[in-house]
């Protein structure tokens, strides 16, 4: 790989990172209009298909998806440097929160600027949606998984299997027929799967070691703990943000206080419950991966043991949270890729596209439910006339295709913070 040549790309990538507000959802809207429109890294069809993929995965498909982006243009190299340049300001970020957080608390309570930041990402999602339906949607099964995919999205959309199960589901459903796809090529005759391997060891080896460290009570216990629980959540976590933070709730603030924890005084990692909310909080208010939050609760549940071990813990985090999403997608690529010669997956492909614009069509409805028709039954009518406003204009700005996305974000602060 040579990095000069990539340079303006790397640039892209970092001005996303420091742009990109509104969690998966919004990301992929951002990622549509910067490197699939302005600089055509990608073409939509294959922005779609690895969206799609990573929907798949367990782990941050934002994140995923983007590696892909790098995988596409330089290897593996280019691909593990847009991971680190993407994850990086938002981690960074999620570090320096647990240093000082009383701070951050206070200026989350008057943070203003970030008021139009959720209204502008649902408008990035239609337009996404707007966007990929001509590409994917052209025949009666594709409109019907679309339509399910909207409904079940709106009415599931917080539950954690509901992507991957949609995709799954519809991938099966286009094979119902093979006439429109049918089988062309002999397909390769073997596939190797010995790098997940390397996956899996980890996933045991952490595991393990951190049992043992909580038992024997080692020294550097608790460093081995964060990269056990960060690991395990990057591993297992379907379903994004919404998902993690539940897991981490209970992981670092119910846990240590269960009966059982109490009664055997074993020594887990615990997170104030007030500081972890506030955590939680500022992680969807900065732009970035919301997985970013493993720096935070790495750094904070060693708070007390120095600051050197405080950021080393937000480092392990950082590491731990995202090299499964690493490992699985670079790993999962190129045997995805190979198995796409097979007409049975080439045709799952068809509904797994159709039930990408159902997803984005049903998140475009339930954030419009969720921000504004609420904001409207509080009889909060400016609130909903200016997210609404928001909404719009980021569409037809989008729609316009002469304004850059990192634009339109840093016109929704600034109107934000002048309003």
């Amino acid at each position: 790989m040579i990095i000069h040549r990539h340079i303006p790309f790397l640039r892209a990538v970092f001005l996303h990172s420091i742009t990109a507000f509104g969690g998966p959802q919004g990301h992929i809207g951002m990622m549509m209009k910067t490197f699939v429109q302005q600089r055509r890294d990608v073409t939509e069809a294959e922005l779609m298909e690895y969206n799609g993929f990573c929907q798949l995965l367990p782990g941050a498909s934002s994140t995923q998806t983007l590696a892909l982006i790098g995988f596409k243009r330089g290897g593996i190299g280019l691909a593990l440097l847009t991971l680190l340049i993407w994850i990086l300001p938002a981690c960074i970020i999620m570090t320096g929160l647990s240093f000082v957080l009383d701070y951050f608390a206070d200026m989350q309570k008057k943070a203003a600027v970030f008021q139009f930041i959720q209204p502008m990402a649902i408008g990035f999602i239609a337009y996404s949606s707007y966007r990929t339906f001509g590409l994917s949607i052209h025949n009666t099964i594709t409109r019907v998984i679309m339509i399910v995919a909207t409904i079940a999205t709106f009415l599931a959309f917080k539950t954690p299997w509901i992507f991957p199960g949609l995709i799954v589901l519809a991938g099966i459903a286009t094979n119902f027929s093979d006439k429109r796809i049918p089988q062309k090529e002999i397909p390769p005759k073997q596939i190797k799967w010995g790098n997940m391997l390397i996956f899996l060891t980890l996933f045991g080896i952490a595991g393990y070691l951190s049992e043992t460290a909580t038992n024997n009570k080692w020294s550097n216990q608790k460093i081995i703990n964060v990269f056990e629980n960060n690991y395990r959540f990057g591993s297992l976590v379907f379903g994004g943000g919404d998902v993690l933070m539940p897991l981490m709730y209970e992981q670092y603030v119910t846990r240590p206080e269960t009966k059982h924890i109490q009664t055997t005084g074993r020594d887990v990692l615990k997170i104030d419950k007030q500081d972890f909310l506030t955590g939680s909080g500022m992680v969807r208010a900065i732009p970035g991966p919301v997985f970013s939050i493993g720096a935070f609760t790495g750094g904070m549940a060693l708070r007390t043991q120095g600051a050197m071990m405080q950021l080393l813990g937000s480092i392990v985090g950082t590491i731990a949270i995202f090299l499964p999403s690493a490992l699985l997608v670079l790993f999962f690529f190129p045997v995805w890729h190979n198995l796409k010669k097979y007409a049975v997956i080439y045709r799952s492909l068809e509904g797994i596209n159709a039930a990408v614009v159902g997803i984005m069509a049903g998140a475009t409805a339930y954030l419009l439910k969720d921000n504004i028709f609420f904001s409207l039954l509080d009889g909060n009518f400016t609130t909903a006339f200016w997210d609404i406003f928001i909404v719009m204009m980021t569409f037809v700005l989008l729609r316009l295709n002469h304004i850059p996305a990192p634009f339109i974000v840093l016109a929704c602060l600034l109107f934000g913070a002048l309003l």
